[in-house]
C-alpha cells in the first residue's frame, strides 16, 4: 500500500500591528488587514502543503495590547488547538518580547506557538511580512518545534520566548537573544534546530489588567523620588539596576522598606548578562541587596521580569514561591526548584 503522509495543520491568530497595516485617509497607516488577507500575501504557502486555519483575534497595535488580550489568546488557544502540530499569532513587534514570554508562561501543551510580525508594512518595498509569516508556518508544523514552547521567528530566526528582545526600532533583524543566541534558523524552508531548551516553566494563572507591576530603571543621581512616589501604589516593582545590579546608596533603604511589603525584583538594565550576587559588597551592590530581601532576576531582562512576577501574582504566589520561582527562570537555581514542574511531552 502506498504510504500517504499527514497533512500538518497550524492556526493562525491574527492580532494587528505593522504586518496587518495600510494607509489611512488621514495620513500614516493603521492596522486593517485580516489574517486571511495577510496569507493570501504569502508566496509559497500553497506548495508547503499544511492546512492553515485562521482567526482574526484583535486587530489593533502592538503598543494596545494588554495582559488580558494574551491571556484571553492563551485560553483561545488552550480550547482550539489541542489536535493541531501548531500555533501561529501575528502581531506588533512594539510588545512581542513581552507577549511572546507571557503565552509561553500560560502554554501548557507540546504544540509551538509561534509569534511573528513585521517591521516594514504592506505598503513598503521589502514589506517582511510574508516572509515571515511563511517562515513561522513552517516552524509551527515541525515536530522539532514541539515541546519549546512560545518561539519568535523573524527574519528566518528562531528565538526562545524567555531570552529574544527588540533591539532596533526600525532594522528587519531587531529580534535578538543576547544570552544564548538563537535555537535555530530558516534553511530553504526547513527550521533547523541547532539547540533546545532544556526545561520550560509554566505558571497555572490568568492574570489580568489589574495588577500594577512597575519597571523603574535606576539613573545617575537618582535620588529615590520615583521610588517614593511608587510605594503605595504598586503590587510589585521591578528594579533596572545599573551593570550587575546596583543601585545609589540612598535608594538602599526606601527599596528595603518596600520589599517588605511587595516583590521586588532585582534585574539588569544593560540588556544583556546576569544579575550577580557575591562579587561586589558596597551599598547598592547586588549582595547588599540580595540580603535586604531583593529577589535577583537573574537572567531575565526587566521586561520579562515584570511579565513572570504580574504571572506569580495572579497566581496567588507568595514571597518564597516567587523567590523559587525566579531562580529557576533566571537560570541560577537549578530547574527542579520551578513550583509547578511539567513533565516534558514524549512525542519529541
Amino acid at each position: 500500500m502506498p504510504i500517504v503522509e499527514k497533512t500538518s495543520r497550524v492556526i493562525v491568530y491574527a492580532l494587528g500591528g505593522t504586518i496587518a497595516m495600510s494607509r489611512t485617509d488621514s495620513g500614516g497607516v493603521a492596522p486593517a488587514l485580516s489574517a486571511a488577507d495577510l496569507l493570501a500575501a504569502v508566496p509559497g504557502l500553497a506548495e508547503t502543503g499544511i492546512a492553515v486555519e485562521v482567526h482574526d483575534f484583535r486587530r489593533v497595535p502592538g503598543a494596545s495590547l494588554t495582559i488580558s488580550d494574551i491571556t484571553a489568546l492563551a485560553t483561545q488557544i488552550s480550547d482550539q488547538a489541542t489536535d493541531a502540530d501548531g500555533v501561529v499569532v501575528t502581531q506588533g513587534t512594539d510588545t512581542i518580547e513581552e507577549t511572546v514570554y507571557l503565552l509561553d508562561l500560560l502554554h501548557t501543551g507540546p504544540q509551538p506557538i509561534i509569534v511573528t510580525g513585521a517591521m516594514r508594512n504592506p505598503t513598503l518595498a521589502g514589506a517582511d511580512g510574508p516572509a515571515n509569516i511563511l517562515a513561522a508556518i513552517q516552524t509551527a508544523a515541525s515536530p522539532h518545534a514541539r515541546n519549546q514552547g512560545a518561539l519568535v521567528v523573524f527574519s528566518d530566526e528562531i528565538h526562545a520566548a524567555r531570552r529574544v528582545r527588540k533591539t532596533h526600532s526600525t532594522s528587519p533583524s531587531t529580534f535578538r537573544s543576547p544570552d544564548g543566541g538563537p535555537l535555530g534558523y530558516l534553511v530553504e524552508g526547513q527550521p533547523r534546530l541547532l539547540n533546545h531548551l532544556a526545561y520550560r516553566t509554566v505558571i497555572p494563572a490568568k492574570p489580568t489588567d489589574n495588577i500594577r507591576i512597575t519597571v523603574l530603571p535606576m539613573t545617575l543621581g537618582d535620588d529615590g523620588t520615583t521610588v517614593r512616589a511608587l510605594a503605595d501604589h504598586a503590587d510589585g516593582l521591578i528594579v533596572a539596576g545599573f551593570g550587575a545590579g546596583h543601585v545609589p546608596a540612598n535608594t538602599v533603604p526606601m527599596l528595603e522598606t518596600l520589599s517588605a511589603r511587595i516583590p521586588v525584583i532585582l534585574a539588569s538594565r544593560t540588556g544583556g548578562g546576569s544579575v550577580l550576587a557575591t562579587t561586589y559588597g558596597f551599598s547598592g551592590s547586588e549582595r547588599d541587596l540580595l540580603s535586604r530581601g531583593l529577589i535577583s532576576a537573574g537572567y531575565l531582562d526587566p521586561f520579562k521580569a515584570r511579565i513572570l512576577l504580574l504571572t506569580l501574582l495572579a497566581a496567588g504566589c507568595d514571597h518564597r514561591t516567587i523567590a523559587a520561582a525566579f531562580g529557576a527562570a533566571g537560570g541560577y537555581t537549578e530547574p527542579s526548584t520551578w513550583p509547578w514542574p511539567i513533565e516534558p511531552s514524549k512525542d519529541n
